[in-house]
């Protein structure tokens, strides 16, 4: 009886030696890990940061935009963001998980309106199955106006990763200016075009699993926001869908994984493409992942750029706001199929635009 009472899968597995059977997959959703490829230095675009804004710059911007239009993520170096804040913030995450049971579920709600909450898995009002991952879910932008209601132990939770979120955001506002450019569009087109923005992060734990071939941490799925900057510790997990294999991303001291959201592949008009990853699990080690997911303000209407729409490439989409979207993708929980596809315009509307297209 003891394990029906723990909300989070680090205590649940504290007191258990197998997976409980609402984390099983079924036979044909099953990660297996013996079918996956392992990246190599040629695989994943890696993109060195250091002449964005020097002599070099124009290359700079071919690499992203080909990285967008081809694989939908990539890795960065020479980011500006500086290695011991990275170690910091890989620490105060560990830190934080490690705290006693009692401690760590003062932050708990199921409630995903809340702006700061612990949880586990996904959703758990609605999944019939679980993931493997408790998570720790901070908004962080603008700081100022949530960083009270973040946890306050370990003592230099607040301090360390306000600073981590800070320098995080410099390097998103660069490279969407990159992006933008790399579209042919203006430098501030994108940051313009997200309203008031929004600034979210995970803090994801996953436990040794003693049955790693059943389940998953994350399912395969793509990001409902703009871009995510991914940090990993040294522990592999991270997978990418590349031409119908799933590839193995092993971590790079000291870089990030960048990839590319729903909303980017809307705004770029189906140019630049949301990535299909998910997160597996091991029987040996814990795994921390520490996701910076950059958005639009709710109220925000997003649609193709007009500059990315003609008559050879008509809207793919149609304008909605970010909040639409987002109550879809989450009632809809994490699915393989992207949630995009609810929001193409009809054939009808795509005739009519062809139609005007030509009179005009």
């Amino acid at each position: 009886m003891a394990t029906a009472t723990k909300l989070l899968l680090t205590d649940l597995m504290s007191v258990a030696n197998h997976v409980p059977s609402n984390y099983i997959r079924p036979i044909s959703d099953r990660p297996n890990l013996s079918d996956v490829q392992i990246s190599d230095a040629s695989s994943i675009p890696l993109i060195d940061l250091k002449d964005l804004h020097g002599h070099n710059h124009s290359n700079i911007i071919k690499q992203i935009g080909l990285a967008c239009q081809t694989d939908g993520l990539f890795q960065v170096k020479n980011h500006g963001v500086p290695e011991e804040m990275i170690k910091d913030m890989l620490s105060i995450a560990s830190e934080f998980f490690n705290l006693p049971e009692s401690e760590r579920l003062k932050m708990y709600s199921d409630d995903p309106s809340k702006t700061t909450r612990l949880s586990t898995s996904f959703n758990v009002r609605t999944e019939k199955l679980s993931n493997w991952r408790d998570f720790l879910r901070l908004h962080c932008y603008p700081l100022e106006d949530y960083v009270q209601e973040w946890p306050s132990n370990p003592p230099s939770f607040r301090e360390q990763v306000g600073e981590y979120c800070t320098s995080v955001r410099g390097l998103v506002l660069r490279l969407l200016g990159a992006i933008s450019e790399s579209l042919g569009l203006e430098k501030n087109y994108i940051v313009e075009a997200l309203g008031k923005q929004g600034q979210h992060m995970a803090l994801n734990y996953y436990p040794p699993c003693p049955e790693p071939e059943l389940t998953y941490g994350l399912p395969g799925h793509t990001d409902c926001n703009l871009i995510t900057i991914l940090l990993q510790d040294d522990v592999p997990g991270l997978q990418v869908l590349r031409n119908g294999k799933w590839v193995a991303v092993n971590p790079i001291p000291n870089t990030f994984i960048v990839n590319i959201g729903d909303m980017m592949q809307v705004i770029s008009n189906g140019k630049y493409r949301s990535v299909l990853h998910r997160a597996v699990v091991n029987c040996n080690s814990e795994r921390i992942s520490i996701p910076t997911f950059y958005c639009p303000s709710p109220d925000a209407v997003i649609g193709p750029a007009k500059d990315l729409i003609s008559h050879d490439q008509p809207a793919m989409y149609r304008n909605f706001t970010y909040a639409e979207y987002f109550e879809k993708f989450w009632n809809r929980g994490l699915a393989t199929s992207c949630c995009l596809d609810l929001f193409k315009p009809n054939l009808q509307c795509m005739i009519m635009y062809a139609n005007c297209a030509i009179l005009y």
